[in-house]
């Protein structure tokens, strides 16, 4: 004879266990006059043949016909009252599950027009909080007939779809933002706008997102390879790109700008090869428009490099120069004589 259910409860603190069944499988035999018990952080559905029925909030409760009309009608005339009937219990954490963690695997790319190339990667971390709003419809929608369900088992899913919507309203906001710092700055604006994307997607699954905080965001440390590999540096650009690197390195390198001339790769100069970056860069709006003189921090910029290696370049002198009180000018012909290897 199946075992009658006269108390149900479950007094986990379900710390991590967002929805346990009662029983853990099969169907449970309770009657008229059953008690059940409900946690302050809980509520109780009863179910029936995979049907959501009548619902229980926090407090003790007595089965009777006035408490569960649903399953009353469903299974007609309990004969006298006492007669068992089936059914199963779903205890549903009401709780907020605080400080989840979320954080950009990959970096999220963002279109910036007229900062740098163009292109901003963001990576990111930060928190989430969220709480089941419709204990019916998440175990429907959701848990169906497990006996318990973890919080591990639906995360990976929202994690993906918070980082989805991020990267689409980083996508919208092409052209807001003059500066990255002003990207930067403006977390608390694209957290509230994570939020309002992504809050039909919690509300569909019987949750709601109670908050989404991003504790850092800064811009990934990608190089020139893993842009072009993206698609989103031509030929021309990466050439020059690689050129600026290594000229760079050459700058910090112990033996001083000497070694900005040095041989890279299988012999080639750097000279040589931002030569032909220069080449294949002529031809563009910004280079027609380069003056035929020129401060350090206009080369700096051309070349895509930082003031100080233009200045290891010219106290080297591998790239000419003239001094006009304490600045330098450099001509356009010296810049492509030194960008050529020419002496």
């Amino acid at each position: 004879m199946a075992r009658i259910f006269d108390v149900v409860e479950y007094p986990n603190e379900m710390k991590e266990e967002i929805v346990h069944r009662f029983p853990e499988s099969g169907a449970g035999d309770f009657r008229i006059g059953s008690q059940v018990i409900v946690r302050e952080s809980q509520n109780a559905l009863f179910f029936r043949d995979g049907k959501a029925l009548d619902v229980f909030g926090p407090g003790r409760h007595t089965i009777a016909t006035g408490n569960v009309p649903l399953l009353v009608n469903l299974l007609g005339t309990l004969f006298d009252g006492r007669s068992p009937f089936t059914a199963e219990v779903y205890f549903v954490s009401m709780r907020e599950f605080l400080d989840r963690k979320w954080g950009t695997p990959q970096p999220i790319v963002m279109q910036t027009p007229g900062i740098g190339l163009g292109w901003l990667l963001l990576q990111g971390f930060g928190t989430y909080a969220y709480q089941v709003e419709d204990p019916q419809q998440f175990v429907t929608q959701v848990v169906g007939t497990q006996g318990k369900y973890d919080t591990a088992e639906i995360e990976n899913d929202l994690r993906s779809r918070l980082l989805r919507s991020f990267s689409d309203l980083l996508g919208e906001m092409k052209g807001k933002y003059s500066t990255v710092q002003d990207i930067i700055g403006n977390q608390e604006e694209i957290s509230a706008g994570v939020r309002a994307k992504t809050a039909s997607d919690f509300e569909a699954r019987g949750l709601v997102l109670k908050s989404f905080v991003i504790a850092n965001l800064t811009p990934a440390r990608t190089t020139a390879e893993d842009l072009r590999d993206m698609g989103l540096l031509d030929t021309a650009t990466y050439t020059q790109l690689q050129a600026a690197d290594a000229m760079r390195d050459a700058a910090n390198n112990p033996s001083g700008g000497a070694g900005l001339t040095a041989g890279i790769g299988a012999g080639v100069g750097i000279g040589q090869v931002m030569g032909e970056a220069l080449k294949g860069a002529m031809s563009s709006p910004a280079a027609a428009a380069m003056p035929d003189v020129m401060t350090t921090a206009e080369v700096a910029g051309f070349l895509k490099v930082a003031e100080k290696d233009v200045l290891a370049a010219i106290e080297s002198k591998d790239l000419k120069a003239k001094k006009v009180g304490g600045t330098y000018r450099i001509t356009k012909a010296n810049l492509e004589a030194f960008l050529g290897g020419d002496e």
